[in-house]
């Protein structure tokens, strides 16, 4: 399969053919049909990660279809469309089993742990645990956001703030979490206040429905502060 490979952090990023990934007995193999790119993945890169093994191909945003499944996978077949969350959790382990798999002490990070989805094809572990399906209503340009941004604000927003429609939400930097929170919070029936520096930010959160802007003013200060 053809894949981005980068063989030294900081170093150049090749396409090149790379062997195929094989599922593991309780994993699966998924052929991607689109992947984001997020700051984490900038993070592998530059090697902030310790989890990182060279030669390495990034990658961790995905969503496509199950093209292999391994002995012990029951809830998954060949032609599932599938994503997955960022950390995959082991599926087994009393964190798991309590809905906290983020905090699996044996969980896996495609693009991380092992080579992630700036392939062609990508393996995911524990997939009876971490696979969610994906509905062909939803593209897939938007489906491969669904796993690490969108997750991230909708666990901020319902699982840990309980967002009640009428409420008030102001989101601090709308980047690609941040606009995301907006979608969830105006979803779910909240009133939406977006701050950050950049105007053209600013823009994208209003036209998703934040109610109110502001454009945070200011620059780095000697001691490393932001005014």
């Amino acid at each position: 399969m053809r894949a981005v490979v980068f063989e030294r952090f900081g170093g150049s990023v090749d396409v090149r053919s790379v062997p195929d990934p094989v599922p593991s007995p309780g994993g699966v193999v998924v052929e991607v049909h689109a992947t984001g790119l997020c700051r984490s993945d900038w993070h592998a890169w530059a090697g902030h990660d310790d989890g990182v093994a060279l030669p390495h191909v990034p990658g961790h945003e995905l969503v496509g279809v199950v093209v292999e499944v391994g002995a012990d996978v029951r809830r998954w077949s060949v032609g599932d469309r599938v994503t997955t969350p960022f950390v995959c959790g082991c599926g087994v382990c009393e964190w798991c089993h309590a809905g906290q798999a983020q905090v699996c002490p044996a969980q896996t990070q495609p693009g991380f742990t092992h080579w992630g989805s700036f392939a062609e094809r990508v393996a995911l572990h524990a997939a009876d645990t971490n696979l969610v399906a994906v509905t062909d209503l939803v593209e897939d340009s938007a489906a491969a956001a669904l796993g690490c941004r969108f997750a991230t604000a909708y666990r901020a927003l319902h699982a840990r703030a309980g967002l009640r429609s009428g409420e008030w939400v102001t989101v601090v930097g709308v980047g690609g979490v941040g606009l995301s929170a907006v979608q969830i919070a105006v979803a779910a029936g909240a009133k939406v206040v977006a701050v950050d520096r950049t105007p053209g930010a600013l823009e994208l959160a209003r036209g998703l429905g934040a109610v109110h802007t502001v454009l945070a003013a200011g620059g780095e200060r000697s001691d490393g502060g932001v005014d």
